[in-house]
């Protein structure tokens, strides 16, 4: 099982640099991004529209905080948007400069102010709630959290630096999306829980189940002719560059499998570890027998929050389905709806999978530890 670690591991480097990105990224000209400044509300009120078809309009006075005009004071025009009505002085918010207007154009468009709004400033509340985050990690998990807290940070690396970048590239989403779990994994489970037996069978179950799991949405996405074209963004991407929006779906459905597998993965590992410690005269029938008993109320659990956590995405593709009096096979067999269920039905496969297989791997490791080497193996635990 090392040797098959090893040769797995080495795979994921030599993955990592077949298909790290080099060069800049060609950017389209049809997807342009506006560059914001932050301000700050200093009063709203409530004005006239000049612009034809608007419900409502509210002037904004607010103050630049950075930027070549920090300082200033401007005013800013909101027609009535759902979700922009709430401003109130003393909220932070964005703007960005507003276009010179087009030759021709008509007195409304000519007299906007010269800068615009762009949506609530959100860093900070989030900032706040991530460093609410850290602390509580780190206070109940010590060493652990810190670990986890580490794990964490270089995982959203590996996509920020590796995941996108390489999709962007023109490489296969799909395989972009294995070999960034993999390194994933390499990289968090060593951190977390060293790198004994209880990593070794965590990561060989994850990885064996995660390629069921790729099979499964590679096979399943075909049958059911999904093209990843429900959303306006995918139909944005699609139309701005050559990326595969079916291997892109394919990407989303591995990587939304990956957290839940290694929670379960790791759990089933410790619980082996755990009974081997606890009674060494157990073999490995009772020792898989055990963990397995452990597991089915975990699985219970763990397919139930994956279910949630994609009905609570599809929540809105709902409620218009419900309020136009589609029928519940319509809506099902709609594509935003087909997608999520695919995900939901793929990822849950996977993780059945990976009990049985993590269980057999880790009593086969843990028949083998003795004395202090299961000691050490059984003081590093598990902690959601």
């Amino acid at each position: 099982m090392v040797a098959a670690a090893l040769v797995v591991g080495t795979a994921t480097v030599i993955g990592l640099v077949v298909l790290w990105p080099h060069g800049k990224i060609v950017r389209p000209r049809s997807i342009t991004t506006q560059k914001t400044l932050g301000a700050k509300v200093t009063s709203v009120v409530r004005t006239p529209c000049r612009i034809a078809g608007a419900a409502g309009c509210k002037t904004i006075v607010a103050r630049i905080s950075e930027g070549p005009d920090k300082g200033h004071v401007t005013r800013l025009l909101i027609v009535g948007t759902a979700g922009f009505g709430h401003v109130a002085a003393g909220d932070r918010i964005r703007v960005f400069k507003t276009p010179p207007p087009p030759p021709g154009a008509p007195a409304a468009v000519t007299q906007l102010p010269p800068y615009s709004f762009a949506d609530f400033d959100r860093r900070l509340p989030m900032l706040w709630l991530g460093i609410g985050f850290a602390v509580l990690l780190l206070a109940t998990g010590r060493l652990h959290g810190l670990r986890a807290l580490v794990g964490l940070v270089a995982s959203l690396a590996i996509v920020i630096e590796f995941l996108i970048p390489a999709i962007l590239h023109g490489h296969s989403a799909v395989g972009v999306a294995v070999v960034g779990s993999f390194a994933v994994m390499l990289v968090t489970m060593p951190l977390s829980y060293g790198l004994g037996a209880k990593a070794i069978a965590a990561w060989l179950g994850t990885g064996l189940s995660l390629l069921i799991a790729v099979g499964l949405a590679e096979a399943f996405t075909r049958l059911a002719h999904l093209a990843g074209t429900p959303s306006e963004e995918a139909l944005y991407l699609s139309s701005a560059t050559r990326i595969s929006l079916q291997g892109l779906l394919l990407a989303g459905m591995v990587i939304g499998a990956l957290g839940v597998l290694v929670d379960l993965t790791v759990s089933q590992a410790s619980t082996v570890i755990a009974l081997r410690q606890a009674n060494p005269a157990l073999g490995f029938r009772g020792l898989f027998s055990g963990a397995l008993s452990v597991g089915h109320d975990h699985i219970a659990a763990t397919v139930n929050t994956l279910v949630f956590a994609y009905a609570g995405a599809s929540l809105p593709v709902l409620l218009i389905f419900s309020i136009g009096g589609t029928t519940f096979t319509d809506a099902i067999n709609s594509e935003s709806v087909a997608e999520e269920v695919i995900a939901t039905l793929v990822g849950s496969i996977g993780l059945i999978s990976s009990m049985p297989i993590t269980t057999a791997l880790a009593a086969l490791l843990a028949l083998r530890l003795r004395g202090r080497a299961l000691e050490d193996a059984a003081a590093h635990a598990h902690a959601h």
